[in-house]
């Protein structure tokens, strides 16, 4: 691969450009008048909150205001540079553009992202339209991306750059903004997003598209799906689509969780994009490429699964890594973290003879409640008695968590403490932490905290402690460089999964929230000791293994969690995220239940709906 400019010591930066705001699919219709003079300003205004001069535009789908200038009190709403309202904003007023903002003066990425840039671009030269960039959490794929899109953006003519980011939006958004500002343009228009608001993009035109966090795309039976695929051209001719950056530490669990990568597979073997992708059936293609090309296929209760045969699958794994990495030029990079794996260990809690009991009685109830929808066939009924008990486990298990982690902060480390629900895990765990005089920083919750300022809170060392649902994109490790230029405080991080995930690719995203850029986090499962529990964590370290490798690991980890539960004949996807959705959502109390939940008897009962497919749930059930 020849070396690019990218490669040496000084970055080239260019100036940038008047843009005219280029082209989109639909014309602007059904604007607010703007008189001589005056100019459309787009808002960013938080849903359900009135503010004065600022109103809602179906045009736009944003708060706009129409004036010479922008008033004072409207100010703290106007969009930041490269946000999707400064696009609109700019498209709008393609006369006068909003300023583009000045380098940050100083900063200097790392020798191994000018090298993923290089790789990046040598694809691209070479007529490619996809790049996997796998590297492992923490060895900074947020720069490596941006100066990969720089570079393809120099060799094409690009104009236009869609940044894809996942959630929590007023973290991601945020970061992905000010790491371009800090690299510099390159003459480009840079448009970042979240998963959720792709329908707000999906009228225009992009050049290059950064797919952060693409496991994102493993199911294609969701809106997002369908969105996604208009947007980067997934059919379209491998000359006629916009070039794609997939930035993922874990891509899937099985081949068949890959489709967003299929326009890259066929162009590795020489083959138009139609024999491996569709707009109708875009899954049935997929699959029936795999097969076609060597991957083990097994006929299975859902429609095709992956074959069970170790051996085979050995094959496989190694079979679709290196249809990208032995591509001419490579079509992935994958790069271990230099600072090792992540430390996980167990943490069985001993339960009391009254908690036993409780918790005996939850599995019993637990063990009824599956047995009656097994034989009823009802997945929405056994779903639901999955989430119960799950819920239930471990608001059982809340005191010895808040017991653990206090030990931790009187240790002087700063703990990060992941959680699946909220009213059972998140909102107890919070609560007793502050009881006992602790500062905790909470990231959870749909528009219940600010959850950057939160996150600052505990990278500032003001909390101790960080309670969170969210499973990527958040940096929550030691020494972390702020905006403003300040560091994160340097104490020692260490992660406690209250319950266990039953998906390794969301284990593995967890403990990268503080393992990572060269800091060392142990993590711990907690369970309560000889009970179920405790065997489903052994399978998740096990699937957090597999997660780490380039394509995922399998899911036969998933079929043991669910024999463990009698579960079974659940659909997978049940067991992969199924709680996601009950983070923002109340069980109702169980019938008979132990005093020790008794704080569950005035919440609310809203189990999951049945998705139209069996992969959906996964998409259904994001956090909010």
């Amino acid at each position: 691969m020849p070396t690019s400019r990218r490669s040496t010591t000084t970055r080239r930066r260019r100036s940038s450009r008047r843009r005219s705001g280029g082209s989109s699919r639909h014309a602007p219709r059904e604007l607010p008048f703007v008189g001589p003079g005056e100019r459309l300003w787009i808002l960013d205004v938080p849903y359900g909150t009135q503010v004065e001069g600022a109103s809602w535009h179906p045009a736009v789908k944003m708060h706009v205001h129409v004036g010479r200038t922008l008033p004072a009190h409207l100010a703290p709403y106007s969009p930041g540079p490269h946000t999707l309202g400064c696009f609109l904003e700019n498209l709008y007023n393609h006369d006068s553009p909003a300023p583009v903002p000045e380098l940050t003066d100083g900063f200097e990425p790392r020798q191994n992202q000018y090298e993923a840039a290089d790789a990046i671009a040598a694809r691209a030269e070479a007529g490619g339209r996809m790049f996997l960039l796998a590297d492992e959490p923490g060895l900074g794929k947020t720069i490596s991306a941006v100066l990969g899109a720089s570079a393809v953006g120099d060799l094409r003519g690009a104009q236009r750059v869609l940044v894809v980011a996942d959630r929590p939006a007023a973290i991601t958004i945020g970061h992905w903004c000010r790491t371009i500002t800090a690299l510099g343009d390159s003459g480009l228009e840079w448009v970042v997003i979240t998963w959720d608001r792709l329908e707000k993009v999906a009228g225009h035109d992009w050049d290059v598209i950064i797919a952060d966090e693409a496991h994102a795309l493993r199911r294609t039976t969701t809106k997002r799906w369908t969105l996604w695929s208009r947007i980067s051209g997934h059919t379209r001719s491998h000359d006629a689509a916009p070039f794609v950056i997939a930035t993922t530490a874990t891509p899937g669990h099985t081949p068949l969780e890959l489709p967003y990568l299929a326009p890259a597979y066929a162009q590795a073997h020489g083959e138009p994009v139609t024999a491996w992708a569709t707009a109708k059936e875009p899954a049935a293609a997929f699959t029936s490429a795999l097969e076609r090309h060597g991957i083990g296929m097994e006929k299975g209760r859902y429609g095709a699964t992956w074959t069970t045969d170790p051996a085979r699958r050995a094959e496989d794994l190694a079979r679709v890594r290196g249809w990208l990495e032995d591509a001419e030029p490579a079509a992935m990079l994958h790069r271990a973290a230099p600072w090792g794996p992540v430390p996980i260990s167990g943490m069985p809690v001993a339960l009391t003879p009254a908690k036993r009991e409780a918790y005996e009685a939850e599995w019993g109830e637990f063990c009824r409640e599956m047995d009656l929808a097994r034989r009823g066939r009802s997945t929405v009924k056994g779903r639901a008695a999955l989430l119960r008990f799950r819920q239930k486990a471990g608001l059982i298990r809340v005191d010895s968590t808040v017991q653990w982690i206090a030990q931790q902060v009187e240790a002087e480390r700063q703990v990060a403490c992941s959680v699946e629900f909220v009213t059972t895990a998140a909102d107890p765990i919070t609560e007793r932490l502050r009881d006992a005089g602790l500062e905790v920083a909470t990231i959870f919750g749909r528009d219940r905290f600010d959850v950057e300022e939160q996150r600052l809170r505990f990278q500032t060392g003001q909390a101790k402690v960080c309670v969170f649902t969210t499973v990527a994109s958040i940096s929550l490790h030691a020494g972390e460089m702020l905006p403003g230029g300040k560091r994160a405080s340097t104490e020692p991080r260490v992660g406690i999964f209250h319950q266990a995930r039953f998906s390794g690719i969301a284990g593995r995203q967890v403990t990268g929230r503080t393992h990572r850029d060269h800091q060392v986090s142990p993590w711990h499962i907690a369970y309560a000791e000889d009970t179920v529990e405790e065997q489903v964590s052994k399978v998740m370290v096990e699937r957090i293994a597999a997660a780490s490798d380039t394509v995922g690991g399998d899911t036969e980890g998933l079929s043991e969690v669910a024999q463990l539960l009698g579960a079974d004949w659940l659909p997978t996807a049940s067991l992969m995220e199924g709680s996601a959705r009950a983070a923002n959502l109340s069980c109702a109390p169980p019938r008979g239940s132990a005093r020790s939940v008794e704080q569950l008897k005035d919440q609310r009962r809203d189990p999951p709906q049945e998705p139209r497919h069996a992969g959906d749930e996964v998409e259904q059930l994001q956090e909010k």
